[in-house]
């Protein structure tokens, strides 16, 4: 698999290279950077199949509502139809998206004139149970239309199960404010991981590669913990999704965390 755009969009620079050869370069890199602290460096553990992995998607659309990154360096949208590394569903929701952001006129932002609504798309899609959360990030809490074109979106997509209108009026790279309002259903998705079910709203942090993180946190058990009496210090905790898994296996564990949001999101996950 080949991707068009990759001289041009600011994000996979090794996405045409061999696979094999990508990890070996991550291997290395992690060995230079752990050189003066004498510990081994393990191989990286790839993927069976490195494409269509990303369950968070955060895209821009220009004037044609056309949809893609940004150039690297500017805010020049590539287009992007297909993108390798985004799961397959995501694509298909951003074609629904496009067209009904073309057919109810909404106005893009532009950042050189500050003006314009709509900012960026969000789309979170749930592995296990395939529920979708899609987030407009606009500068203004009124969307002309937004009950009209929810029920166009859901009735395209069932798997839309909320949809969340993000407002971000400052001159910022950062693409989430604060302040959001469900447009429609329950302004989360819920997901499975390692066998626990977690909440996932638009601010939450949630792995972007569930196959890798199941990998990933099972590996954090298996060389962590030395024993059930153990007490798990899990700072910068997000959502919690870690500090849980591993909680199956410890006497207790205690999480940190400063994003508000995320806070709250680890207090529901807990006693779901």
């Amino acid at each position: 698999m080949k991707c068009n755009v990759y001289k041009k969009c600011g994000s996979c620079q090794y996405i045409n290279s061999d696979y094999k050869e990508q990890l070996n370069v991550k291997f290395e890199e992690y060995q230079s950077l752990y050189k003066d602290f004498k510990c081994k460096v393990h191989p990286v553990v790839g993927m069976n199949h490195p494409y269509g992995y990303r369950n968070k998607v955060i895209v821009a659309f220009n004037n044609n509502y056309e949809y893609g990154l940004y150039e690297e360096n500017n805010h020049k949208i590539v287009p992007t139809q297909h993108c390798l590394l985004h799961d397959e569903e995501i694509n298909k929701v951003l074609k629904v998206i496009s067209q009904l952001l073309k057919k109810y006129h909404v106005s893009i932002y532009d950042s050189k004139k500050n003006r314009g609504f709509l900012r960026h798309v969000l789309i979170r899609r749930a592995v296990m149970t395939k529920q979708i959360l899609v987030c407009f990030v606009a500068t203004d809490q009124m969307f002309k239309g937004s009950k009209n074109f929810s029920n166009e979106l859901v009735k395209a997509v069932p798997e839309v199960k909320t949809i969340v209108l993000n407002i971000n009026k400052r001159q910022t790279s950062i693409v989430l404010s604060k302040e959001e309002k469900v447009l429609f259903g329950k302004g989360f998705i819920v997901d499975e991981l390692c066998g626990l079910t977690f909440k996932i709203s638009a601010q939450s942090f949630y792995q972007i590669n569930h196959e890798q993180c199941e990998n990933l946190y099972n590996k954090v058990i298996e060389l962590v913990l030395q024993s059930k009496h153990d007490t798990v210090l899990d700072t910068y905790c997000g959502i919690g999704t870690i500090g849980m898994i591993v909680a199956k296996e410890a006497k207790s564990v205690i999480g940190v965390e400063l994003n508000e949001e995320a806070y709250k999101d680890a207090l529901n996950n807990a006693k779901m």
